[in-house]
Order: structure tokens, then sequence, then C-alpha cells
């Protein structure tokens, strides 16, 4: 059932007490309270509706396929994300200042949310869905803190290193607070989640709402980040064995919002919400339909493209997988002498993994947590901890596992010789397995330099710019703090990030 519909039709409600002054958000007068504003239970549920309309992942999909090498410049492109396209980032470019600002929305709402459940005693027969929207309100609030770690940290495993600013209340107007340290917006996230998980039922049947299931993917994913592999090998296991791997038919039903076997979690997208339009094109800004970040129409050569698949990411799938489909439009001219003839003309890789649903073209729902990205996390796991070659309890096993679901037939077992290799033939995997998700900065930010690769676009992709390569080890892996941050925080300026 589409859940959007209630969901934004609601969403009036929040929006009264999301105006901000800042992108961390103060009290003003004249704000319509807390206690005014949510009265009971019903209310408290009509308000969570709203938190989850904070979420997106459509700017995410658009700055990690454009910055990193998912993609080339489409035939129809008009100079959309040149920009990102060509490496320049500071802290006037617009993914710094468009995830900051949302990010703390979300957490604005969600804050106001838990605040407002604190004035409300539920009545009887009451209790459990209360308890079921507190715990959603902070599990939100530690994947909105988490979001903006992944960004604007250094380095994840550096307790001292600074963070973001961790906010669990509504700030006043006379507060201008600072970056707190990594090992205190964590622990932040950490309790956030421990809370969730004692508030939350057991029901998992629904991965459009943040359950018990999305709670434990949240913090498998926060482990491998953090290199905490002993955790991150015990959750993504636990996932794995629950929800296993799509099918070949399954996973292609997957991107077309009609099967959700190996989903965890999703971000629902349906007819007629606030999400439902073109939203900004080649642009972090993005918003709209997740396909609308690769096409002005729709997932076809005749679709107007102004995005293409990257060379060097095409070259590394096979058509006997069924990420191929999904990834690649059947209407592409694929030249296989594409280097030799250097003709865009007879050469063009149209992606389609967000061909659309409830016929509308480009709108898929937007997959957050899958167990294939827990098996991906459990292969770290085994290869953080040497064991990376072996039919079984290995990092090559579980590639294997992986492969053989995609093929729908028994794959080849890898060998590696050392645990770089491991780690290359994971993040390769991952480029594949979760391409246009808004993975792929992250990945190489945080194991670019075990696997030993950086971006690296084929040079038929960034001969007009020179943009081909960038190492891992660059500065431009962690987001600078944007400047519209600054005007109303201007305290901040001296924790920027290095390079900016």
């Amino acid at each position: 059932m589409k859940n959007y519909k209630k969901l934004f039709y609601l969403f009036g409600l929040v929006t009264v007490l999301a105006a901000c002054n800042d992108a961390i958000d103060i009290d003003q007068p004249g704000r319509l309270d807390a206690d005014a504003a949510f009265e009971n239970v019903a209310d408290l549920q009509a308000g969570l509706f709203g938190v989850y309309a904070n979420y997106d992942l459509s700017g995410e999909i658009a700055f990690s396929s454009i910055f990193t090498d998912e993609l080339s410049i489409g035939f129809d492109n008009g100079g959309q994300g040149l920009a990102d396209y060509g490496f320049v980032l500071n802290a006037g470019s617009t993914a710094p200042a468009t995830f900051w600002v949302g990010a703390y929305g979300a957490i604005n709402s969600a804050n106001r949310l838990i605040e407002a459940a604190e004035l409300i005693t539920p009545e009887a027969g009451e209790e459990d869905q209360y308890n079921s929207i507190l715990g959603q309100a902070y599990a939100l609030r530690a994947l909105a803190h988490f979001f903006l770690q992944s960004y604007y940290t250094t380095n994840y495993e550096d307790d001292n290193a600074l963070g973001v600013i961790a906010v669990d209340f509504v700030p006043t107007i006379d507060q201008q607070l600072l970056r707190n340290t990594n090992g205190e917006v964590f622990g932040l996230i950490g309790d956030d989640l421990d809370r969730a998980a004692s508030l939350l039922g057991t029901d998992t049947s629904d991965p459009t709402f943040m359950n018990i299931d999305a709670v434990n993917a949240l913090r498998a994913r926060m482990a491998a980040y953090r290199g905490n592999y002993t955790l991150a090998a015990t959750l993504s296991q636990q996932l794995l064995d629950k929800y296993g791997l799509a099918n070949r038919a399954q996973y292609e039903a997957m991107f077309l919002d009609t099967d959700n076997t190996e989903i965890i979690f999703k971000l629902e997208r349906t007819n007629n919400d606030p999400y439902d339009g073109q939203g900004a094109t080649g642009s972090p800004a993005a918003g709209g339909w997740a396909g609308a970040r690769f096409a002005f129409v729709d997932a076809t050569l005749a679709g107007s493209p102004y995005f293409e698949m990257g060379r060097s990411l095409f070259n590394l799938l096979d058509p006997a997988d069924i990420r191929y489909d999904v990834n690649v439009a059947p209407t592409s001219l694929i030249d296989p002498d594409y280097a030799t003839n250097n003709d865009p003309a007879t050469d063009i890789l149209v992606i389609q993994k967000y061909p659309g649903s409830e016929g509308q073209p480009l709108m898929n729902d937007l997959k957050v947590f899958r167990s294939s990205e827990m098996l991906l996390i459990r292969a770290e796991a085994y290869a953080d901890a040497g064991s990376i070659n072996g039919a079984t309890n290995s990092t090559a096993a579980l590639l294997k596992q992986l492969n053989d679901a995609r093929f729908g037939t028994d794959t080849t077992l890898p060998v590696f010789a050392n645990e770089t290799e491991a780690f290359a033939a994971i993040l390769d995997a991952r480029r594949i397995e979760l391409s246009f998700e808004g993975h792929r900065y992250k990945d190489l930010k945080r194991l670019g330099a075990r696997a030993n690769q950086g971006v690296l676009k084929d040079p038929i992709d960034c001969a007009f710019n020179g943009a081909c390569t960038l190492p891992a080890s660059d500065f431009r892996f962690t987001l600078p703090l944007p400047i519209v941050e600054f005007n109303a925080n201007p305290g901040l300026r001296e924790q920027q990030n290095p390079g900016y």
C-alpha cells in the first residue's frame, strides 16, 4: 500500500513546526509550540508522517553518480552537473548546502516530535502505537545524524576527529553550536538506536517504516564505516539470514517496485506526492523522481538522457548478469569499438535503474537498506579478519554467493592474492550491485585506500575536461561545511574541513 499519499496530506502539520532561521533551526517568537500542535497520539502519528517527508536519497544519487565514475555526459546534456563532474567542490557548492540543511531539517522535525511526545500520555490501548512512533522518531534522528557524519567527518574511525553538530534538542535563538567530536556524535547515534530498539515492536512487514530490522541495518552500516567489523559481521549476518538475496526475477521486480524480497527499508514514492516531479536536474539539490537524475523524459534512448552510464562502470557489467538488464536500457546503442571509433553517436549507454512505476516514468521507491549490502558488509568483515579465500566463511565465498544469485547459475569462486585484491573485489562488487544508489562516493572514501582504488573514468568520458582520476586520499572525499551555515553560525568557519 502506498503510505506516502497519507504522509504528504498530513505534512502541513509538521511544516508549521519546521520554519527555520538557519540550518539547525531555533525556537522563534510566534511559532506554534509542540504542546499546541500535538495533543494526542493521533497527532503524533500525523507528525511522524511529516518527519518521514524530510528524507530523500535523490540528492545523494545525483552527487555520488556525477562526482565519481558512474556517469558520462549524455548527448542531451545542456551543461548539467559539469562542475561536480570536474571535481569542483567548495563551501559554495550545492551538495554541501543541500545535504547539511536537509539533514538538519530532518533532525529538527524529529526533535520536535520527540519533544511533543514527552507531553502526551497515551490512552489505554495506545501504548504500543505511542512507543512505535517514538521509536521511529529516534531511529530517524539517528539516520540523519549518520548521514551527516558520512559526508562531513574526515575519519570515521577517529573518535577525536571533528564530527558534525550533535543536536538532540530544539536550540534556542541565542545558541550558536559548534561541531562535536566523532565520539560524541556516534555516541548519540548509538543511544538513539538503543532507544529505538527498546520502543519498536517486532513487526517488520512494512519496509517503508523504520522497524527493528532497519535499526540493525543502520547499526551494521555504521559499524562497517567505523571499522568495528566484529559487530558489523554479527548484525549483517543476522539480517542476511532473515532476508536472503533476491533471485533474478525478484531482483528485476525490486526496481519496478513490485517485490520487496531483499529490501529492509526504503523511501516510498507515489503519484501526487511532493516528490512526484522532475526535481533539480543535474544537481545534488535533486528532489523529484530518482530517474530524473539522468534523463528528462524516460529511461530510453528517446527519453532525452543528459547523463549516460560511464564506460568504466559499463565495462564491469556482464550481459548474462541480471544487473546488466536492470541498469542498461535495451534501447542503448553499444559500440564494442567505442575507444577506437570515438563517436558518441554510436555509443549511448542509457541508464534504466529507475524506469518508473505506477505509470509514471522515472519515479521509483528509493532503497535505503538491502540484504545485498549486508552481504557485502559481511564480506568486508571477512577481509578485515584475513579470511579472504575458501569455499566457506570467506570474502570469496560471499562474493560468489552474490554472483550466483545475479547470474542464476554456479559461478567461479574467486581467489585473491592478498587483502588489497580482496577489498578491490568488494569495492567492484559494491560498484555493480549498488550503482546509482548513492554509495560510490562514500565507498571510495572509506575503502579506497585498502583497495588501492579511487575515481577512475574511462578516458573517453573525461577527454573533454581531463578530470579522469581522483585518489581516495583526496580532501574532496569529505564535504566542506557550507557557506549557508556560516551566515547564521560564523564560529563554524574556524572548524572548516581541511583543504577548503
